[in-house]
């Protein structure tokens, strides 16, 4: 069983879209910065995107969607 599953990562996030696009971003930031290091305190997983993905499922990791009228 792969953790974390996709089902509780997608309560978290309204697509799968959306679940690729925050947690990669996400990883690049780990991945690239070592002071912008895992929010989770005990990370289950060593690479950057299950990282990431934990950070979502413990709510460390949020998104807020702009709407094309806001850009403007």
């Amino acid at each position: 069983m792969l953790y974390p599953s996709i089902d509780s990562l997608l309560s978290k996030l309204d697509s799968k879209y959306t679940l690729v696009t925050v947690s990669s971003r996400r990883a690049r930031e780990i991945r690239e910065n070592a002071a912008r290091g895992p929010m989770v305190e005990r990370p289950v997983s060593h690479k950057p995107v299950g990282v990431a993905l934990e950070e979502i499922v413990g709510d460390h990791l949020k998104y807020e969607r702009i709407s094309a009228n806001e850009n403007e």
